[in-house]
């Protein structure tokens, strides 16, 4: 079970980490300028298959209200800065991370995100 997630918004890279161990990488789409993905630590409160709208196949919501992990309707958008504030993933990604993570796992969002850097 992997410990936390680390977000790089400049790198738009998702990391599971468990401790200084590297488990997974994933790319991922950020806020744009207007609505930018707020920094912070966080943790996931809860999950949802089959979200409906643009959200694809998964939504974990996040501690920050409104904001959250989710697949998209848009696959082209991943790697680029393009969401509302959110995280956006690969359907096939995120459904891959919501098995792997629990509810109450910590999400840490940065700009930069050095895998042998522990905060």
């Amino acid at each position: 079970m992997a410990a936390r997630i680390e977000i790089s918004t400049k790198n738009h890279q998702l990391y599971v980490m468990d401790g200084i161990r590297l488990i997974k990488a994933y790319p991922i789409a950020v806020g744009k300028m207007l609505t930018p993905t707020p920094e912070g630590t966080y943790k996931i409160i809860n999950k949802q298959p089959n979200p409906g709208g643009p959200f694809g196949v998964m939504w974990m919501g996040l501690s920050k209200p409104t904001y959250g992990i989710h697949g998209t309707d848009d696959p082209s958008s991943i790697g680029r800065d393009m969401s509302h504030g959110c995280i956006r993933m690969q359907n096939a990604d995120v459904q891959e991370l919501s098995s792997m993570v629990p509810i109450g796992t910590v999400v840490r969002i940065h700009k930069w995100f050095y895998q042998n850097y522990i905060p």
